[in-house]
């Protein structure tokens, strides 16, 4: 084992080396006093900071470059009293940010658009980025998610963005490129992709889904050498559309599992083809975190960690991650305790659970 297993780094409190067993840093990570943090100036920051916000099983992960650009994906549930706007106003404030350049919705769901309205009163946002009109007209809340986005660019205080499979977004210091948009994907692998899925064998196929999950933008996010998987809550029909017979994708460092861990999503084809080190689960309390999906996930064949906003009570004591790798334990809710990926261009990267200030680094794959 290296020497200096442990180092102390300004707010990420502490750095454990991956080479040491998750075991042993989570039982000794609860007995280490915190950190204080410190939030770096923007002209002094070196990596891509990603804040995966508790939005209550919606999603809002924020993106901020060294450069200080940002990205939002999605912005969890309409109404409580605000309470997601607040909480990714409190990240932005964390990332020393002022203003949201990019905001993608990935689809017309309530937990992912609902908070537009009330997030744009907090906060100034450049640009809207969407996969265009709503596809899923006969569902209530969804319908209203929908007329209430409209709303916000209808005062034309944003720019809006319709983003097609293939395209590259203008979001400087990193590159997010689509992979797929209402319903369509690429049609060419990315560099690099390409080889025949074995994994295909062991996904069964399902009907097309007819909401507007299937129709979900979804993008790879690479900064350097590190590349961030967000397909939003495309379903295991478009999946296998992506991944079959090929794999359009190629490996992939983290994987921002989709649709909460729900059993919709996160196919052996995906996941198993993508083959990620890391997975990051923003689900709920009480969604997400299907055990099946939760299974399929913790299989994959290179998988180091597992990390959960949330302990999920469907889970139980047998589909859970142990208690480090868990942003917000069960009892009582709204503690709004993030998790936050920082990354280095030359492939490394660290967890950090804001609920035990402190985090575990992920050094450069081979």
């Amino acid at each position: 084992m290296r020497r200096n297993l442990l180092s102390t780094v300004g707010r990420q409190g502490f750095v454990w080396s991956s080479l040491c067993g998750s075991a042993l840093w989570g039982f000794l990570g609860l007995f280490l006093p915190p950190v204080a943090p410190a939030v770096p100036a923007p002209e002094s920051r070196k990596t891509l900071e990603v804040y995966f916000v508790d939005v209550e099983g919606g999603q809002a992960t924020l993106f901020v470059t060294p450069e200080g650009n940002s990205l939002l994906i999605d912005t969890g549930w309409p109404g409580n009293d605000g309470r997601d706007a607040d909480r990714i106003v409190a990240a932005a404030k964390l990332a020393g940010i002022s203003k949201i350049d990019y905001l993608l919705v990935t689809h017309f769901h309530s937990d992912h658009v609902g908070g537009v309205p009330q997030l744009v009163a907090r906060i100034p946002v450049g640009a809207f980025i969407d996969h265009g009109e709503n596809r899923e007209t006969k569902n209530g809340p969804t319908v209203q998610g929908w007329q209430a986005y409209q709303q916000v660019l209808a005062k034309g205080q944003s720019k809006r963005i319709t983003a097609k499979p293939g395209d590259v977004l203008p979001i400087r210091g990193m590159q997010v490129s689509v992979l797929s948009s209402d319903g369509a994907l690429i049609e060419k692998s990315l560099p690099g992709a390409g080889a025949e899925n074995s994994a295909c064998q062991e996904s069964e196929r399902r009907p097309a889904d007819q909401t507007e999950n299937p129709r979900s933008l979804g993008t790879l996010i690479t900064f350097g050498k590190v590349k961030l998987l967000d397909l939003g809550d495309l379903t295991w029909d478009k999946e296998l559309e992506l991944m079959c017979p090929r794999n359009k994708l190629g490996k992939i460092d983290v994987y921002i599992v989709s649709h909460h861990g729900l059993f919709q999503s996160s196919s052996p084809a995906l996941v198993y083809g993508i083959d990620p080190r890391v997975a990051i689960m923003d689900n709920g309390a009480k969604k997400g975190a299907t055990p099946s999906a939760w299974d399929i996930i913790k299989a994959a064949p290179h998988l180091e960690d597992l990390w959960q906003l949330h302990f999920s009570a469907e889970g139980g004591p047998t589909h859970n991650v142990p208690e480090p790798f868990i942003a917000n334990l069960s009892g009582p809710q709204d503690a709004a305790n993030y998790l936050k990926l920082t990354a280095s261009t030359d492939g490394s990267f660290e967890v950090f659970n804001s609920r035990t200030n402190s985090a575990k680094h992920y050094a450069p794959s081979h």
